[in-house]
């Protein structure tokens, strides 16, 4: 049976604290959480690229293999949206960075569209194809985009876990749509993100019933900050 596959159970939430390298992972670990998932736009920042593939698919697999090597824990990799590479060959680059598991956007970042749910979910059916293995998670980024539309993130949703997803990722769904996204998605798992006051905090996703709760950059942006009323400080 698939470990992180098995740790999604609605109510009982997989906890995310993403991390950017192989020292958060490790702490990570330390803190007793089961998984380790990357965050793209922290990973990116390390790596000294902006978020939204602005970093080199083999910079972005080296920096994950770094940090699958040093946990003794299943890895979860935010590959944003595939870095160009065809479902095949992003499946065959998780692996050989040791990740268990992914993201997958369904956001174009050359156009800065919404990619089309048909075609999308192709390309999660193409991944599923490639690996039975693979713990997909499918980002669902209409409320990123103008004209959010609640029945059309349900739409794609539905639509990738036909594919083959395991788990669907609505990232900022506003609080006033989650029971409802939820109910029409049940018994799928749905990760939904854990950013306050942007979202609601974990008590509130894991008692409507979320089954994987992610903090995005919320760590790495609390380290930002702390640094920089240090280095403030030392100015003073």
């Amino acid at each position: 049976m698939n470990e992180l596959r098995n740790l999604h159970v609605p109510g009982k939430p997989l906890v995310l604290p993403n991390v950017w390298d192989a020292d958060t992972a490790q702490l990570v670990v330390e803190a007793g959480f089961p998984v380790v998932a990357t965050s793209s736009g922290a990973l990116a920042a390390a790596l000294g690229y902006g978020d939204h593939q602005q970093a080199p698919a083999a910079e972005v697999f080296a920096a994950a293999a770094r940090i699958a090597r040093a946990v003794p824990v299943p890895v979860t990799v935010d590959a944003e949206s595939g870095y160009g590479l065809a479902p095949e060959e992003l499946v065959t680059a998780l692996f050989e960075a040791g990740a268990q598991g992914c993201n997958i956007e369904d956001t174009d970042h050359e156009s800065g569209l919404l990619i089309p749910a048909s075609d999308q979910a192709g390309r999660i059916a193409k991944m599923r194809a490639a690996s039975t293995e693979l713990v997909i998670n499918a980002r669902v980024d209409v409320f990123l985009h103008e004209d959010p539309s609640l029945t059309g993130a349900i739409g794609r949703a539905e639509a990738y876990l036909e594919a083959g997803a395991d788990c669907v990722y609505p990232i900022f769904l506003p609080g006033e749509h989650i029971q409802r996204f939820l109910d029409a998605l049940s018994p799928a798992p749905v990760n939904l993100l854990c950013l306050p006051p942007k979202t609601p905090g974990l008590a509130d996703l894991t008692k409507s019933g979320a089954a994987r709760v992610s903090l995005g950059t919320g760590l790495w942006r609390a380290q930002q900050q702390w640094l920089r009323e240090q280095l403030a400080a030392m100015r003073a």
